[in-house]
């Protein structure tokens, strides 16, 4: 695991009309503050990163769909320095992923749907804290295709 991020199991309440999917809330021991909250739709084998914030922690979680979210830790003075993690997220495994500030993410969408995927950022979106590389053609070497385990 990468130093800081956090994977947080999330409640689904369903009844006879639907469900409540829970995110976060201001009581939770691993909440930090309140910046926006925005929704990424993202297309069947879409990737959306790679990206790096300067400024804010993210907090992801995947309402609809299914995505590998991969994480690379590119902070220098990080326990965790260089190291890559996998995390499936999604319906099928409904969970709260805090990204912390420093930690490179992208994605994927896997599966035959669309993905909407939930931030909620400690800080409201400023393009100038966040960097982006390119998701095939980077320093991370990283290939996104299906493997077959």
């Amino acid at each position: 695991m990468i130093d800081g991020v956090k994977i947080i199991p999330l409640k689904q309440i369903p009844d006879e009309r639907g469900k409540i999917m829970h995110m976060l809330k201001s009581t939770d021991e691993h909440f930090e503050k309140f910046g926006e909250i925005y929704f990424s739709v993202a297309y069947p084998g879409v990737i959306k990163g790679w990206h790096l914030h300067t400024k804010q922690a993210q907090f992801y979680a995947v309402i609809s769909g299914m995505i590998k979210l991969v994480l690379y830790d590119e902070r220098n003075n990080s326990n965790t320095y260089g190291e890559l993690i996998e995390i499936f997220t999604g319906e099928d495994n409904y969970q709260l992923i805090k990204i912390p500030v420093g930690v490179v993410n992208g994605y994927k969408t896997i599966g035959p749907k669309s993905a909407i995927v939930a931030n909620c950022a400690t800080e409201p979106h400023d393009p100038v804290e966040m960097l982006r590389y390119d998701p095939l053609k980077s320093h991370i070497k990283y290939d996104w295709s299906l493997k077959h385990r």
